[in-house]
């Protein structure tokens, strides 16, 4: 037994000496030249074929305008003293019953709850990190943000544990019995749960760029039936689309808040100013790449936009944070807090959503969010009691701010 061992255990020094000995009849090693690229990165996200554009994410722009609605709805209950009517809301979600004013959206075909924690790297049966189950309770709790509106618009004045109307400054606002505001709990919540998770996890998830036989048409330039495109180029633009896909609308006033707005915000602070450039180059050089073939290139990229996209919910999170700490101490039961506490609540939701390159997963998982959540509204009353969340703001910040690598500082100053 023991010489059999041995001589087993000297098989793996044997196969190296055979396979590493060499032969001067043997065929040389030839490494092959790396392929070299020859294109230009436009200055502006201006892509054409044969003098046409080939950028198309008009889906985005339709649904970022359907977004709006949906905030400005629940704002304007609360302005006006209507009702917002919780089926309403719902019809809008899932664009049903012509309930949108702006032109072409209730004839679009395109709504918002089938996009909401519909990525294919995190809720396909095929590549997900999520399951169906998390797809249904996030959609069910997005709706149970329009029972919270329709609540709070009844004309009741909020207070612990009631749902109702605030006056803060020159604004009214909704809030749920637990002091949350279902407006911009929506609205940033839809920010990470259908924009992030539809830009990183589908339409930049290689399972999607790659998908069939999308690489082989897209090399060869076989574009879609009756489009200036390939199915490659088109889910590109349709991620570019999320997040800068209403930039150049003539909407007076522009009120959308969204990714774009929120990265020139980020952008603002010397700390992170190289932002806005870093994730539009890259979203240029991705698109450029793609045209050229240059698969190596357009990969790098979406790592970039993945790593800088992320922080702009991590950053937004912690200022709302230590913006809802210094309000917590205004007065009115602390209630001049929950509007910032409701924006920095959102953005943890958002971060779920995050995609860390390489890893294909969130920089927090589901239930890291979820437990900073729970400390959020952690009292009976949820942010009314403001005793027990005040300690716990700090927490969550450095937890946030640790993970991105940098400081709770350097966050709270971004205005």
């Amino acid at each position: 037994m023991k010489l059999k061992s041995l001589f087993l255990s000297s098989l793996p020094i044997l196969v190296i000496t055979i396979t590493s000995c060499s032969n001067d009849d043997e065929t040389p090693l030839i490494i092959p030249t790396p392929k070299v690229f020859n294109y230009t990165v436009p200055e502006t996200y201006t892509f054409e074929r044969e003098s046409a554009t080939t950028v198309d994410h008009s889906g985005q722009t339709y649904r970022l305008i359907m977004l709006d609605e949906m905030g400005a709805y629940i704002r304007n209950a609360g302005v006006n003293g209507t009702v917002a009517d919780d089926a309403y809301l719902s019809d809008m979600f899932t664009n049903t019953n012509n309930r949108f004013a702006g032109a072409g959206l209730n004839t679009s075909g395109k709504q918002l709850k089938d996009k909401t924690a519909a990525s294919k790297d995190y809720f396909s049966l095929y590549y997900g990190g999520g399951t169906t189950l998390e797809q249904t309770n996030v959609r069910i709790f997005f709706e149970s943000t329009f029972d919270d509106a329709e609540a709070a618009s009844q004309g009741a004045a909020a207070s612990p544990g009631v749902a109702g109307v605030y006056l803060d400054g020159s604004s009214k606002r909704l809030y749920a019995a637990n002091g949350l505001e279902p407006q911009q709990v929506f609205l940033k919540g839809m920010m990470g749960a259908c924009l992030m998770d539809q830009i990183v996890n589908n339409y930049l998830s290689k399972h999607k760029l790659d998908e069939g036989s999308n690489r082989t048409n897209n090399t060869k330039k076989v574009l879609e039936v009756g489009k200036p495109y390939t199915a490659m180029e088109h889910a590109w633009d349709e991620a570019y689309g999320y997040i800068y896909g209403n930039d150049n609308l003539t909407v007076t006033p522009n009120t959308f808040k969204y990714w774009s707005s929120y990265i020139n915000q980020v952008n603002a602070d010397s700390d992170f100013n190289t932002l806005k450039n870093d994730i539009n180059l890259a979203f240029r050089k991705g698109r450029a790449a793609i045209v050229a073939n240059d698969y190596e290139t357009r990969n790098k990229q979406i790592n970039i936009i993945k790593a800088k996209l992320a922080m702009v919910p991590a950053v937004r999170a912690v200022f709302y944070l230590q913006e809802g700490k210094t309000k917590l101490a205004q007065g009115d039961g602390g209630i001049k807090a929950f509007h910032a506490l409701s924006e920095a609540y959102g953005f943890i939701m958002s971060l779920r959503y995050t995609n860390k390159p390489g890893t294909d997963n969130p920089y927090f998982s589901k239930s890291e969010v979820d437990s900073m959540l729970a400390s959020m509204i952690s009292g009976p009353n949820g942010l009314w009691d403001i005793d027990q969340i005040g300690p716990k703001l700090d927490a969550i910040s450095n937890q946030i701010a640790t993970k991105f690598g940098f400081t709770v500082a350097q966050a709270a100053t971004v205005n």
